[in-house]
């Protein structure tokens, strides 16, 4: 059966919908592959907003290593560790904490070390000098937080699919 042919009659046929039936197929072949063995560091000091991000996440990666980060020098000081391993994604929120996720993001740039790692900016904040801010110091995308509930969801689970299961990383 196709993902377009899932559901049953009582499912509304709304996009939503759409996007979790196709993660779903996704899933389903990936699963008979063994599976994603994705690590994500999110960093975000807001505890409903990592619980919607985690739960994202999980739709399409069930398995993937979550790690969270409370504000910006604890992202900093877990990318930094020389004995951990680097995370294929960080979801970095900009208002954190001891220093923000520009000022984050600009140490992780100027490190051999972290320099690669994909950092998608996940943020409420929609000024045109954080997004410039952000894409100066090299993020790879940067996405405002939606205030709805679904579209959060889907906007997580849409990242969430592209940078860790149709992407292809470089390996360093």
């Amino acid at each position: 059966m196709e993902y377009w042919e899932r559901g049953d009659s009582n499912e509304p046929d709304s996009g939503y919908y759409n996007i979790i039936a196709e993660i779903e197929f996704a899933m389903k072949g990936m699963s008979e592959r063994g599976g994603p063995q994705a690590t994500v560091l999110l960093a975000e000091d807001d505890e409903n907003d990592e619980k919607l991000t985690i739960r994202a996440l999980r739709r399409v990666v069930p398995h993937a290593e979550i790690i969270v980060a409370r504000d910006g020098q604890d992202t900093i000081d877990r990318l930094l560790d020389e004995a951990q391993p680097n995370p294929d994604l960080v979801l970095l929120d900009l208002k954190m904490p001891k220093l923000n996720g520009i000022e984050v993001l600009k140490r992780l740039r100027n490190e051999a070390k972290t320099r690669h790692i994909v950092v998608v900016v996940l943020t409420s904040s929609d000024e045109p000098q954080d997004i410039h801010a952000a894409y100066d110091q090299y993020a790879n995308s940067f996405l405002q937080k939606p205030v709805d509930f679904e579209e959060f969801i889907e906007l997580v689970s849409n990242l969430g699919l592209y940078w860790l299961v149709e992407n292809i990383p470089q390996r360093r």
